[in-house]
């Protein structure tokens, strides 16, 4: 026994794997920890400003329809209280769930009564406290509450509640309820993992560590004193080869992966000095001279009002097209670095039907102005995919706002469909259309189907071609369909995971509406 204890304490590889496991045990418990907090600080703080945003949109959205019903009868303020609940709340599973509740505030004794709930949830989960505070307030209210249904179930959730008006029925409350149960258990699901990870980390560091300690030692010492060197910016030191075994054989990569990482690092880099020598003298040559003018035309149009109505209009033109102006250099830098073959993709987990509902919601006012109206048809609530998202927001954007501009105030259709490996998106106007020979051109760099109306409208004729290029960025594609006075169906296929290829097109280009 004391054999073997003196044999661990003078063995090398014992005492490393030791302090090794002890060391990496604290590091991974401080790391794990503070990667926890900051996970569930985050997720919190993003549930929660989400959930806010989309309450006060709803709140909002019921007391303008509660407005427009003013002088209605009842079952008209039935079938508008119906309407907000049906899509305000969500036909998900109860860990998903979104409720709408409405209670009468007290001291209200008109005869009609609207007190609802959806999907059987207990008005009693509003606790007292809160009620009181929404009465006092003017403003959007928040708790933490338990959301109780009838049948006995209780999930935790965040309730936004404010006073409304109904009409003919006098002031209630109204509360947005957000389940709270996903939140929960993506967190219960992390910190399991955080731990599982770490101990794994743990055996994985002992074994490697061992198999290091006993069999590389003095080569893995060379290969790390190397390799600071290259960090350090140093990539002519190589690593001496004195044998023939399989170390100098490791030895040999490792001299042909520096002199290789030695190449790409210097082609990089001349690549990286074109492309900020680019930006820069664009910058310099566009910009300077943009400021310049934006600064004079802001100061003649301030005093355009003293100026002969001619004139005055000529300075509201000058400052509408800088601002072209400036949109069409921010659309030429993008398209420079697609053809310098530098850009890149930041993938990131998103749920792409929320991404566009967002961008329906941010063009919704450009809609209403335009007399049309964008609506979102998808096979699920959520759909998850890896991918740029500021890249898809672009093709989303791109694609609404050109439907929008072509609808000619007729409704717009977005179809969202996914499988396991992609997922697409269509978007459909019933517009003027384009004819055949257009769409070979479609995507082509600052070509216009009108060129009169996108002049008026601003548009560079970049936008489409961008979109295009981000797809296939992503190893996605988009396609094009439309006929005269008929509209235009613009599809957009991309994998759910940007290093994959899409396996089909899910959405059919020509749209089922259309007959020859």
């Amino acid at each position: 026994m004391n054999r073997v204890f003196l044999r661990l304490r003078n063995s090398l590889a014992p005492r490393v794997i030791i302090s090794t496991v002890i060391l990496s045990l604290g590091v991974i418990y401080l790391t794990g920890s503070a990667l926890n907090s900051q996970l569930a600080t985050g997720i919190k703080k993003v549930n929660l400003d989400s959930s806010r945003i989309e309450a006060r949109s709803t709140i909002f959205s019921a007391e303008y329809r509660f407005l427009l019903a003013q002088g209605e009868k009842e079952a008209a303020v039935h079938k508008v209280i119906d309407d907000i609940i049906s899509s305000a709340t969500s036909l998900t599973t109860n860990e998903n769930a979104r409720e709408v509740i409405f209670i009468r505030s007290p001291g209200n004794t008109r005869i009609q009564n609207y007190e609802i709930t959806s999907n059987l949830v207990d008005p009693a989960s509003i606790p007292e406290y809160l009620s009181k505070h929404v009465r006092k307030s003017n403003d959007l209210v928040s708790s933490y509450i338990n959301i109780n249904y009838m049948g006995g179930q209780s999930i935790p959730g965040l309730a936004f509640g404010q006073k409304v008006q109904i009409p003919g029925a006098g002031q209630y409350e109204m509360y947005m309820v957000f389940s709270l149960a996903n939140q929960n258990a993506t967190l219960d699901l992390i910190q399991r993992l955080l731990l599982l990870t770490g101990g794994a980390l743990v055996l994985l560091i002992a074994l490697i560590v061992w198999l290091v300690v006993r069999q590389v030692v003095k080569p893995v010492r060379e290969a790390a004193i190397i390799a600071a060197q290259f960090t350090s910016g140093d990539f002519r030191q190589r690593m001496k080869i004195v044998s023939g075994d399989e170390i100098a054989t490791l030895g040999n990569a490792f001299n042909e992966m520096a002199e290789s990482l030695e190449k790409q690092i210097a082609r990089l880099e001349n690549l990286s000095r074109v492309q900020q020598r680019f930006v820069s003298d664009v910058s310099h040559e566009l910009r300077t001279p943009l400021t310049t003018l934006r600064m004079a035309s802001e100061v003649i149009n301030a005093s355009r009002e003293s100026f002969d109505p001619v004139v005055a209009r000529s300075s509201e033109l000058l400052v509408a097209q800088l601002d072209r102006f400036e949109r069409l250099l921010e659309d030429l830098l993008e398209v420079s670095r697609f053809d310098a073959e530098v850009a890149i993709i930041e993938a990131v987990d998103f749920d792409i039907v929320q991404l566009a509902t967002r961008c329906v919601e941010d063009l919704s006012l450009v809609a209403s102005q335009r007399s049309t109206e964008l609506r979102i048809y998808s096979i699920v609530d959520s759909i998850n995919i890896k991918a740029d998202i500021r890249r898809v927001e672009r093709i989303l954007r791109n694609l609404f706002s050109n439907a929008i501009d072509h609808a000619e105030e007729k409704p717009i259709t977005i179809t969202i469909i996914a499988s396991d490996h992609d997922v697409a998106v269509g978007v459909r106007d019933h517009g003027i259309g384009l004819d055949e020979n257009s769409l070979t051109r479609v995507f082509d760099r600052f070509w216009r189907a009108d060129p009169s109306r996108a002049r008026t409208r601003g548009g560079t004729g970049l936008g489409l071609s961008i979109a295009l290029e981000d797809a296939r960025l992503h190893n996605g594609e988009l396609e094009a369909w439309g006929r005269p006075n008929k509209g235009a169906h613009f599809v957009l296929t991309l994998p759910r995971s940007s290093s994959l290829g899409i396996d089909a097109r899910l959405i059919k280009l020509t749209p089922d509406d259309f007959h020859e």
